[in-house]
């Protein structure tokens, strides 16, 4: 039988659009579980480039960086500034 040869799967390596983007964080959003939307954060950032968004930001690139881990735990304040950094922003909707 032949070995199977698996590899890493990196979100990052796959959000290549604005939609790409917006998709993959309001399913995070939508699963309610505050590491999932961390994680899919820091994937984001990593996409658009962790010492871009942290100069953006006025966050130190690995502050910025371990925030976003999974880990991490950010403040209210560096995800809207993360948000900001990247062109969006959160919006309150009713839920259905």
């Amino acid at each position: 039988m032949a070995t199977l040869k698996t590899y890493p799967w990196d979100a990052a390596e796959h959000l290549e659009t604005q939609e790409d983007i917006v998709a993959y964080l309001e399913a995070a959003l939508e699963d309610g579980n505050p590491s999932v939307v961390v994680a899919a954060l820091g994937d984001i950032v990593r996409s658009q480039g962790m010492t871009q968004i942290a100069r953006e930001t006025g966050i130190e690139r690995e502050r910025l960086y371990n925030a976003l881990s999974s880990e991490g735990n950010p403040e209210l304040a560096t995800v809207l500034k993360v948000l900001q950094a990247l062109g969006l922003r959160l919006r309150v909707i009713p839920l259905a």
